[in-house]
């Protein structure tokens, strides 16, 4: 009972002097633990020989799909343990759009605490299938009961991050959805090294590996969710004022209920330029390692030979070399989740998605040509704006909802928009896949096989362009009504304490015992990503020898 009470939203609601800058630390705390999704494919190989340990055990050749599924002597394929990122992107999408409404009712912390139980307890049931091998618990430990975690972390902390920075709203939610982002990057290095410790004659270590991340993550998301405050109503930055409606007719004050986005059109356009933005950016980012190994082949490590006259020590070198541009990669996703997220509150969030779409599309369109002149610094420039793109097309559309739907069910909206990323996460991978293997079906080398996939890209970035171009402000009709928002804000526990708070400075109440907490929230989420960084700067190093 007691801890359903500290659960409840109006025991978040900050007090006199709280620090709006200890939130964005919590809401990373959440995001780079989830953000570990991304780099689950450094457990595909280990688990693909859990059995044979040295060598994969094979299955029967005639046993079926099924049997395979529920098999306790063989093997594996990656192919079966790569259904886990389908999983994770759908059942994210698809929990954010079922629960975003339940979120805004019951706060950020008690959408965090669960989050922490769905995917730290997704992690526990995946390391017992690990041991009974049984990779349908797999999939159903963390693939859905972990999905779920993902998708309710993902939306929890976007809101209230709106909300207590309404002049930077852009830069609040970069902060927060970089570190969904950067997961990979802590993590994946980290169960590397977990790995190696465990493993033994008769393990490769990843289901030990799996309870210690479940432990640590579970300490970290914990912390984060319940440092979760929101503010009072009516609570604004000291000496900041609203702009007038008429500065900017795409930020609105008033707001829409969740229910009735469906039927906007505004809510669709900016699903298609999501949609379109993250297919596009998903689709290189998939391919990255392949792409460059294949165009550049012999010429990364100074001999012009072919990708396929390589022998196995070449293709060795070359693959530390694009494992090394993926990580690159990485960092711009990262990097540009805050940079272009915080520029998008100085030039607004229509203009910015302009620039994603115009210079994405000259960029795909001379890729082609790059590779084909041998410039490796404008190709892996090329792909590393791109991908700073495809991170800021995330952190900027939360922004985009709250100038156009209002800030009271942002999160709510948010979780229904993020069907387009679980679409986008189906469309960009099978279209360049399919391409390419068309391509090379009849013929065309490999070096080649891209150009049109590139071209095809850029054209998706023309139809996104055309959706963010129809965005228009949403019309008054669409608004909830005084009435309707009042309701609205008793179902949602968010008690009138304006009056009582007033405006509260940056730092209020006791400084120098607030920027102490602060300095060691932000240490808390800072220094583990600070390693990340070096991890994956030192492997990226390599490009530049």
């Amino acid at each position: 009972m007691a801890l359903l009470e500290l659960l409840a939203k109006e025991r978040t609601i900050a007090g006199k002097g709280f620090n709006r800058w200890l939130v964005p630390p919590a809401a990373l705390a959440i995001h780079l633990c989830i953000g570990m999704a991304y780099g689950f494919s450094v457990f595909w190989l280990p688990l693909s020989k859990a059995i044979g340990i040295k060598d994969p055990v094979a299955c029967a050749k005639d046993i079926g799909i099924l049997a395979e599924i529920f098999s306790s002597n063989c093997d594996w394929k990656i192919s079966m343990l790569g259904w886990m990122y389908t999983l994770f992107f759908v059942l994210l999408g698809s929990s954010a759009a079922i629960w975003g409404g339940w979120l805004e009712h019951a706060g950020p912390r008690k959408a965090g605490v669960v989050s922490a139980l769905c995917w730290c307890g997704g992690l526990v049931i995946s390391a017992f299938g690990i041991h009974t091998h049984q990779i349908w618990l797999m999939w159903m430990g963390s693939g859905v009961i972990g999905g779920i975690g993902l998708g309710l972390g993902y939306i929890s902390p976007v809101s209230t991050l709106i909300k207590w920075f309404p002049d930077r709203r852009g830069m609040a939610t970069g902060m927060a959805i970089m570190g969904f982002g950067g997961g990979a990057m802590i993590g994946a290095p980290f169960a590397n090294k977990l790995m190696t410790y465990f493993a033994t004659p008769t393990s490769v270590g990843v289901m030990e590996t799996f309870l210690v991340m479940a432990a640590i993550y579970f300490v970290f998301m914990m912390g984060g969710a319940l440092s979760y405050r929101v503010p009072p109503t009516g609570w604004k930055p000291a000496g900041w004022t609203p702009p007038p409606a008429s500065n900017n007719s795409m930020i609105t004050q008033k707001h829409v209920h969740v229910s009735r986005v469906w039927g906007i059109p505004q809510f669709w356009l900016v699903w298609g330029v999501l949609c379109l933005n993250v297919s596009a950016g998903i689709g290189i980012l998939g391919m990255s390692s392949p792409l460059l190994q294949e165009v550049f082949a012999g010429r990364l490590i100074g001999i012009d030979v072919a990708f396929n006259d390589l022998n196995a020590a070449q293709k060795m070198q070359i693959a530390a070399i694009a494992a090394g541009f993926t990580g690159l990669l990485s960092l711009f996703n990262i990097g540009g989740r805050f940079v272009w997220a915080s520029m998008s509150d100085y030039i607004g969030r229509k203009a910015t998605y302009f620039v994603f779409f115009i210079l994405g599309f000259c960029l795909y369109a001379a890729i082609p040509s790059f590779g084909q002149a041998g410039s490796l610094a404008l190709f892996v420039g090329a792909f590393c704006i791109i991908l700073s793109m495809y991170g800021g097309g995330f952190a900027t559309v939360p922004a985009y909802l709250a100038d156009l739907f209002g800030t009271q069910m942002v999160g709510a909206i948010h979780g229904r928009l993020l069907t387009a990323w679980a679409t986008a996460g189906v469309l960009g991978p099978v279209l360049v896949n399919y391409i390419r293997e068309y391509q090379l079906a009849h013929g065309v080398a490999k070096a080649d096989s891209y150009t049109i996939t590139m071209y095809i890209l850029a054209g998706m970035l023309v139809l996104g362009c055309t959706c963010n171009a129809m965005i228009r402000p949403v019309a008054d009709k669409y608004f909830m009504t005084e009435a309707e928002l009042a309701v609205e804000r008793k179902l949602a526990n968010d008690r009138a304490f304006a009056a009582e708070v007033g405006t509260v400075d940056i730092v209020g109440g006791d400084k120098s015992s607030s920027l102490v907490l602060v300095i060691v929230a932000w240490l808390a989420v800072g220094l583990p990503l600070a390693w990340g960084v070096l991890t994956t700067l030192e492997k990226a190093v390599v490009l530049f020898k």
